[in-house]
């Protein structure tokens, strides 16, 4: 019987040696001093109401953010692990190229490399940018976390506007590994967000309601890595008078959070500090762009959530079309043919329990009794199987999965499943996973173009 923990692990696909932050007993979120004083390389955006400043220094990792006017920055800025920036992982884990060991206490992390610097006080360097006043763009080569100057095989590129109280943020990964293996999908931070110690109030909404002005959540402020459900796509970092940072990224319910040190004292350049980041589970290539959009909003709490529902459309259920890319799907016991994608997911099943796991949401079944699902089996054994998750009940089990037939020539069709039809299928639902069979043999594979809940008109 699994363990809560290993439960934990496997819903969010998070490293065990980020969850040992909760009981390592580290001097700050990451787990280095600060490195040697150098000067700020800051460039700043202000459009009368928030400015942000950039620090070339550190990658243009973004290391300022105040009302406009004020010089009272909310960003923590203690060590390279901190700051608001781009962190992404894969595999191997742990990574050791050419050799080099990591750090013992990050091994566990694999391949993450940071728009900062390392944890031994290695910076990244930026390779170009710009300020035209209105956008900052820059372009560096991040260092990898655990290790001691090694830099990412890869290129990380931001452009950052302001629109009133917000900054509107796009940020792309472009791979070139070395390694072409195809590694299983990881959580990303997207971005990893850190603020100063007065904003201890981690306040979200994890209800089954999104966008109906239901009771929020205030997670405890410990110095423990939190995992949740945040069903309307944001979360705040507030002070006692409610006022702070929101982190909004549309379509992504699954956040992480934490806080370090005594609540409510320090600056920037000081240890205690407030966490969280909205994340996927992706697969990331080793020749991949990866490219994804989030907001900040500064202000009260109020002020954030009419943000969000001014900017957030209603939940609906999903239509998966594979034209470009995964659509956040991730595999367990199998991998597909790569990067790109174009027009499928072409998935190898030659691993026994082979599954394709969709991204999480949150729609009504009854609005969403069939699934259709456009795909070519080329499988020994003629029964794939559909599982989805509640609301009430997360994980996927055989009680909430409805089994169906397929043809295994390799031949497209457009199979309507009904979920319906089983007593499982009822309340809200979070997700859905698809088994293309039991067991995978040599040889076998699926293709599948579209996978989608969405009532036909």
């Amino acid at each position: 019987m699994k363990s809560t923990l290993h439960m934990f692990l496997s819903r969010f696909f998070i490293p065990l040696s980020l969850l040992a932050l909760s009981i390592a007993p580290l001097g700050c979120a990451r787990a280095s001093s600060p490195a040697e004083p150098e000067a700020e390389r800051m460039t700043y955006l202000d459009d009368g109401v928030i400015k942000l400043g950039v620090d070339l220094n550190l990658g243009g990792a973004i290391t300022y953010l105040s009302k406009s006017g004020t010089t009272d920055n909310i960003i923590n800025d203690f060590d390279w692990g901190r700051q608001i920036q781009m962190s992404d992982y894969s595999g191997p884990v742990p990574y050791e190229p050419n050799g080099k060991l990591p750090n013992k206490t990050w091994a566990g992390l694999g391949w993450n490399p940071i728009q900062s610097g390392d944890c031994y006080g290695n910076r990244s360097k930026v390779i170009d940018w710009s300020n035209d006043g209105k956008e900052i763009r820059v372009k560096s080569i991040p260092m990898q976390w655990p290790l001691d100057n090694v830099p990412g095989k890869c290129i990380f590129e931001c452009r950052i506007r302001l629109e009133g109280n917000t900054a509107q943020v796009r940020c792309t990964l472009i791979n070139h590994r070395d390694d072409h293996t195809q590694y299983p999908g990881r959580f990303q931070e997207l971005p990893a967000v850190y603020v100063n110690a007065p904003f201890d109030h981690i306040i979200t909404y994890m209800g089954d309601k999104p966008f109906q002005h239901d009771a929020l959540t205030q997670m405890p402020s410990v110095f423990k890595v939190q995992g949740f459900d945040a069903t309307e796509n944001w979360a705040v970092l507030v002070n006692d008078e409610n006022w702070g940072l929101g982190v909004f990224k549309p379509g992504d319910g699954r956040f992480l959070c934490f806080f370090f040190g005594k609540p409510g004292v320090g600056g920037s350049k000081d240890s205690p500090t407030g966490y969280v980041a909205p994340t996927f589970n992706e697969i990331l290539d080793h020749n991949i762009t990866y490219t994804y959009h989030y907001t900040l909003i500064l202000g009260k709490l109020n002020e954030i959530r009419r943000y969000v529902y001014a900017h957030s459309r209603k939940p609906s259920p999903p239509d998966y079309v594979f034209a470009k890319d995964r659509r956040h799907w991730v595999y367990a016991n199998a991998i597909d043919y790569g990067w790109p994608i174009k027009g499928e997911l072409w998935v190898k099943l030659t691993q026994n329990d082979p599954q394709m796991i969709g991204p999480p949401g949150i729609w009504k079944a009854s609005d969403a009794p069939v699934i259709r699902i456009r795909a070519a089996f080329r499988t020994t054994e003629p029964t794939a199987q559909i599982f989805w998750s509640r609301y009430d009940s997360p994980e996927f089990s055989a009680d909430k999965s409805v089994t169906f037939k397929v043809k295994t020539d390799g031949i497209y069709r457009t199979y309507v499943v009904n979920l319906a039809a089983s007593p499982g299928y009822r309340g809200v639902i979070t997700g859905i996973r698809l088994d293309p069979e039991p067991n995978g043999h040599p040889g076998d594979y699926v293709r599948v173009s579209e996978i989608s809940l969405k009532p036909v008109q």
